[in-house]
């Protein structure tokens, strides 16, 4: 049980992002005096962050729902492909977890495999179901529960044909819960706006209106939600009057940019807040660029005014400072800055790339106070990495470890990477030189452009366990080695963070930088790799 802290005596304004870092598409929702925040995983696994919080200021992240192969199987699944916008709801008796599970996705593909599931659980923070199978006609699926007792689903349907708008409407269809299974005629119940690109679809019923909220414009710059309204379920919709409902589109002095993707919430005092997807770029406020932290989820104060829904204080730009709610403040226990592997279970900080975290890769108990890993494939696997990842959440931040590792050739290696995606990621290794002996270098794969940087290996032939640290600077990150993690030296280049961002990728990418422990044997015998501790410093 997470312990918590003497509360203040007033809350805080609320901070956007309030979950920095990668955190996409969230799907907020409240039982009872908690809330609870689902947001997008792709391929890291366990799928599906589910956050907490009490006072919709202080957020904590809880057991992840989807954490066997059984609920997801991602093994050979692209680059941002896997769990794509995920729903939570209640129907007063059970949670519904809704997701996607995308098979292909990129700028060569015209075609689209999206397949969408449903898992339950009486006990949000317990065991998840298994998946039932839902459809695969396209993304971003959420599921309605109407005040009659029936169940709805909509996702947007993709169209694959040539010349026609890929993103051809939001489907409604009923879901029948005793069978298991999507019944009935299928709707297509709202094209979109002028905005375009709909997607990310929410059903929403207040004094006799059905709302349906949803993202457009796409994931980038001109990202928006738009509200439409409409007195039965299958439409006709009307648009709201205003819309968008709320973006950062040609608004490039705001802080909080790429505003969308959005879902609502209604405390239990009766106000009404709008949890949204969001970037932030590196450069100055007031000029575009790229988001290495990838898109992140913010709070935004919302009001009624007849029927249709506002943002708190006119407009549709996201604020970056928000008004709290009337709630009973409630902080959680700070998590420390390091982490020394004393627990039988990693921190839900960390994840993998595509596959269960397990003791057939990964071991906490073979060396006690310590992350064994068992080398598997390279940096560019889709299949059997040994990595595990957490968050970049900060522009300025620095994290260490310290490593134990015995190469007995080139092909084994272990270290710390910097790490966007199987083409991005920029690693610092210990391997095994024929001349040199044990040796760091760093190695750099740019859009899948491989390289070395450094003009030669540098010999640690000395070292028994060797500390390895990353800086990030805002723009720029940089490596340094150390024998006792006090005395550090530099080692490499400053190299660009923007190089690790969805925007570099051509916005074809969804994840953010994750800073990853690794080992890998490209012979096959599995050699191990012992990481002492690993610390992690926000320098913002």
């Amino acid at each position: 049980m997470t312990q918590t802290l003497e509360p203040p005596q007033t809350l805080a304004l609320i901070e956007n992002p309030i979950l920095p870092g990668f955190h996409a598409d969230p799907s907020i929702l409240r039982v009872g005096q908690d809330y609870y925040i689902a947001t997008s995983t792709f391929e890291w696994f366990p799928g599906v962050r589910i956050h907490h919080s009490r006072d919709l200021v202080h957020w904590r992240t809880i057991k992840p729902p989807l954490r066997r192969s059984s609920q997801l199987d991602m093994i050979g699944n692209p680059n941002s492909c896997g769990i794509w916008a995920p729903c939570l709801s209640h129907d007063g008796e059970q949670f519904h977890l809704i997701y996607t599970d995308v098979k292909t996705w990129g700028v060569q593909e015209v075609f689209k495999d999206t397949h969408n599931y449903l898992v339950t659980t009486t006990d949000i923070e317990g065991e998840w179901s298994e998946p039932i199978y839902l459809n695969s006609s396209g993304f971003d699926p959420s599921l309605f529960h109407d005040t009659d007792g029936r169940k709805w689903l909509v996702n947007m349907r993709w169209d694959h044909r040539a010349g026609k708008n890929p993103f051809s409407g939001i489907l409604l269809q009923e879901y029948d819960p005793k069978a298991k299974k999507l019944v009935g005629e299928i709707k297509n119940i709202f094209l979109g706006s002028p905005l375009g690109l709909v997607e990310g679809a929410h059903l929403y019923k207040r004094n006799g209106w059905y709302y349906l909220l949803t993202a457009e414009g796409g994931t980038s710059y001109e990202h928006a939600a738009t509200l439409a309204r409409s007195r039965t379920l299958d439409g006709d919709y009307e648009i709201h009057p205003k819309n968008p409902l709320i973006s950062s589109w040609k608004q490039p002095h705001l802080e909080i940019q790429k505003a969308g993707h959005a879902s609502l919430v209604e405390t239990q005092t009766g106000d009404w807040y709008m949890a949204h997807l969001c970037g932030r770029p590196i450069e100055p406020i007031g000029e575009r660029g790229f988001c290495p932290l990838g898109r992140e989820t913010s709070l935004q104060a919302m009001e009624w005014q007849d029927d249709w829904l506002y943002v708190k204080g006119g407009g549709n730009s996201p604020k970056a400072q928000v008004p709290h709610p009337n709630l009973t403040p409630h902080p959680w226990k700070v998590a420390p800055a390091r982490d020394d592997f004393d627990s039988s279970e990693l921190s839900l900080d960390w994840q993998s790339q595509r596959i269960p975290i397990d003791n057939t890769w990964l071991s906490l108990t073979e060396r006690p106070s310590h992350v064994r890993l068992f080398g598997r494939e390279s940096l560019q696997s889709h299949h059997h990495q040994s990595l595990i990842g957490r968050r970049l959440q900060h522009f300025h931040a620095t994290a260490s470890t310290k490593l134990e590792f015995h190469p007995k050739h080139f092909q084994q290696m272990a270290g710390m990477a910097v790490y966007y995606d199987t083409k991005h990621w920029v690693y610092l290794r210990v391997s095994r030189d024929e001349v040199l002996g044990k040796t760091l270098n760093i190695l750099v794969n740019d859009a899948n452009r491989y390289s070395e940087p450094l003009p030669q290996e540098v010999s640690i032939e000395s070292l028994e366990a060797v500390h390895l640290q990353v800086q990030f600077k805002r723009k720029t990150f940089s490596f340094a080695y150390s024998s006792d993690g006090e005395n550090w030296t530099p080692i490499g280049e400053d190299f660009e963070l923007y190089k690790l961002s969805d925007d570099y990728c051509n916005g074809l990418s969804f994840t953010g930088v994750f800073i990853a422990l690794c080992a890998q044997d490209l012979a096959g015998t599995r050699l191990a790799a012992d990481f002492d501790y690993f610390e992690y410093h926000s320098g913002d």
